[in-house]
């Protein structure tokens, strides 16, 4: 049975919408939050493209509940009963090897079954966006967590905010490591800051696993952050959406166990 599926990812900042259309992924649309008009415009679009054909579903995941519900309720008059919103109906197809009481994001998981599904291999998750965050899933297909960091906005608000003389720095790769003024030497420090940070940890997993896993990055600041970085092996702008996509084809197939272990 061929994927046919309009792929909804709430993340903090933005949504993500993705067609899927005879399983590939077809068209892409990025909106911000408050936008309303413009995301029931995407999402509409997007929808004919998939309703009509067999087995359409759209699949919602979800770190922000709110906006999920307001996404969910616009969508019931056009998708009636065949609306899943990721681990109310859908678990999410990647085992968890985590402590009892952890409470995971959903696009964490996500991003971690979609590289897990391609690579069928050992491997660190990398989302660069409002915060960073770098994950281990193990040769096989079981997710551990992994590391929180803030994200570059969050960092460059942090400076402007609690010291007296670094202002509000746009975001922007440095032109090299040494600043010579203060723009320059904050983009320096969080550019090489984080690329240091996810160094340090994929060669912390890769020490205490003894498995160097492949290195994938996802996530609105990826590009400019990983670009022509050796560590990282590819950078994939959609992997949550081809999560949430995984995670349907888990289900449509009869897959849908979870493997968690404590």
């Amino acid at each position: 049975m061929k994927l046919n599926l309009l792929a909804v990812n709430v993340g903090n900042t933005h949504t993500q919408l993705g067609a899927f259309v005879d399983d590939a992924l077809d068209d892409v649309t990025t909106v911000p939050h408050g936008d309303d008009d413009a995301c029931a415009t995407s999402f509409n679009r997007l929808s004919e493209l998939i309703l009509g054909r067999p087995e359409a579903m759209c699949v919602i995941g979800s770190v922000q509940p709110e906006t999920a519900k307001q996404i969910a309720a616009h969508a019931k008059g056009t998708w009636q009963n065949n609306i899943y919103r990721i681990d109310e109906d859908l678990p999410i197809a990647i085992g968890r090897q985590l402590d009892p009481e952890a409470i995971v994001g959903e696009d964490r998981l996500l991003n971690a079954a979609a590289a897990y599904d391609t690579l069928k291999q050992a491997c660190t998750i990398v989302d660069a966006g409002t915060a960073v965050t770098v994950d281990f899933v193990d040769g096989a297909g079981t997710y551990h967590g992994g590391a929180i960091l803030p994200g570059t906005h969050l960092m460059l608000d942090a400076l402007a905010d609690h010291t007296a003389l670094i202002p509000k720095v746009t975001w922007g790769r440095p032109a090299e490591p040494i600043g010579h003024n203060t723009v320059e030497a904050v983009r320096s420090g969080l550019f090489h800051g984080l690329r240091g940070a996810v160094r340090e940890l994929v060669e912390g997993f890769a020490e205490m696993t003894g498995i160097y896993p492949a290195v994938v990055a996802t996530g609105g600041d990826a590009d400019m952050l990983f670009r022509d970085y050796p560590l990282i092996e590819r950078i994939v702008p959609d992997l949550t959406l081809q999560g949430i996509a995984v995670t349907a084809r888990s289900v449509l197939s009869g897959n849908d166990t979870q493997a968690d272990t404590e």
